[in-house]
């Protein structure tokens, strides 16, 4: 593998034949213990807001990774994103892309990260799968069931590599909860109970302001509806519980803790099999996403599910499993049980007991390491789809008013046209459309 073309080019064909690729260590490629570029994993980030540059600076740290181009339609976003890596690189020299289907189509780039607002989270990530990039999706996987339905068919097609930005299946607390719900330390998992951040509720109108020169509005807004420039819908806290660009909280706070709850209740394969819920909206102002919630999970062979926002009443911030004889409460820095003993026991300790999850201490770095071994990712396109579809369904649940059946094989609900509707997406504006795969 004497150039990065011919490493590109080996590394496609063992991970299509279903065979992980054998590297040799970095030394043999490069001087002085560094990997030489040739051996390079090549990044191109889609998406340089807050969390993309986040994200960005993430892989920038990775010796082996190389960020060598970018996208975004805000001029400021890109000036922030090229400063963070000269100071990583010592250079700025990457390459710039305002359209995402220019960077998709660069032969050079192995993987994209797509980072972009939810609106746009499925048409650029299923055009970077079909040009045969390995792609880490943040999170949501998109509006609708239909555009995570079609992004886990393209991942299948071309066999790439696939990370969800569901982060906290790499964190050791979330982790260690779910093996001892799973391996039967609490007794038989009765309940779970989810609590995630609500919507923002009433916010004054944000009124029409000029579209300034830094950023193509009518690019941001895509496939979406247009509306009126205001610098406050490029916030990322704001548009999130805009719903002409976001599904709300319920699914962008709400994907995070309902896929934990998959993962300790052994679901990652399926779904509910009802699915039940209240929840109210803003009546006017800025924001009209979910703001909140209480949605309720029937499975046909594991414990049920209730999904809350913080603040209800009998319910805290995070995601606790219920057994027979104990429980425990995860959250993003910390674990506690119903008795700390259970904790303190060695026999307990994440690692040690006969059911044991994958391990990911870093979930940027999973996603290489997966490139790197020919492996699934810690999160993978199914798992995603599976706990992404838990949001979908809280909110169709609540907007029908009404109890729902879902056949978890078929992917459908049960006998309802007016449900099935709404796992579909919305009509994408001009000529944008999901593409074929």
């Amino acid at each position: 593998m004497k150039t990065g073309s011919n490493r590109r080019s080996f590394l496609k064909t063992t991970l299509a034949a279903g065979v992980a690729p054998m590297f040799l260590p970095a030394r043999v490629f490069g001087a002085g213990g560094q990997t030489a570029p040739s051996n390079k994993i090549t990044l191109g980030m889609i998406g340089l807001g807050e969390q993309g540059q986040n994200d960005m600076r993430a892989f920038l740290s990775y010796e082996d990774v190389s960020v060598t181009a970018i996208c975004d339609v805000n001029k400021r976003n890109i000036a922030s994103a090229r400063e963070h890596i000269a100071k990583a690189y010592g250079k700025d020299e990457v390459k710039v892309y305002s359209d995402f289907r220019e960077l998709n189509a660069d032969p050079a780039i192995d993987a994209v990260a797509m980072v972009l607002p939810v609106h746009w989270h499925s048409i650029p990530s299923i055009d970077a799968i079909m040009h045969g990039k390995h792609i880490y999706h943040e999170k949501p996987m998109g509006m609708s069931f239909e555009e995570a339905r079609r992004t886990r068919e393209a991942v299948g097609k071309k066999k790439v590599v696939f990370q969800f930005g569901t982060q906290q299946r790499s964190e050791i607390y979330f982790r260690w909860a779910c093996e001892l719900a799973l391996n039967g330390r609490l007794g038989k998992i009765k309940e779970i109970h989810v609590s995630a951040p609500g919507g923002r509720g009433v916010e004054p109108a944000f009124p029409e302001q000029p579209v300034p020169d830094y950023v193509d509005w009518n690019r941001w807004v895509g496939p979406a509806a247009i509306t009126p420039f205001h610098e406050a819908k490029l916030l990322r806290n704001n548009h999130e519980n805009i719903a002409n660009f976001s599904l709300g909280m319920i699914s962008c706070w709400g994907i995070h803790h309902l896929d934990i709850a998959q993962w300790g209740n052994g679901t990652d394969g399926t779904g509910p099999s009802t699915i039940e819920g209240t929840g109210t909206f803003p009546k006017e102002g800025a924001f009209d996403a979910i703001e909140r919630w209480k949605v309720r999970f029937e499975y046909a062979n594991a414990a049920p599910v209730t999904f809350v926002c913080d603040g209800t009443p009998g319910f805290e911030h995070g995601i606790r499993f219920i057994g027979e004889s104990g429980w425990v409460h995860c959250q993003r820095g910390g674990i506690r049980a119903s008795d700390d003993a259970l904790l303190k026991d060695p026999q307990n300790k994440t690692g040690q007991m006969p059911v044991c999850l994958p391990v990911s201490k870093d979930h940027g770095r999973n996603f290489v390491e997966a490139i790197k071994n020919g492996r699934r990712a810690i999160c993978d396109v199914g798992t995603a789809v599976h706990s992404d579809l838990l949001c979908q369904l809280a909110l169709i649940s609540v907007k029908q008013g009404r109890k729902l059946k879902w056949d978890p094989k078929a992917e459908r609900f049960v006998n309802d046209a007016a449900a099935d509707a709404m796992l579909q997406p919305r009509i994408f504006r001009d000529d944008w459309k999901l593409p074929e795969v």
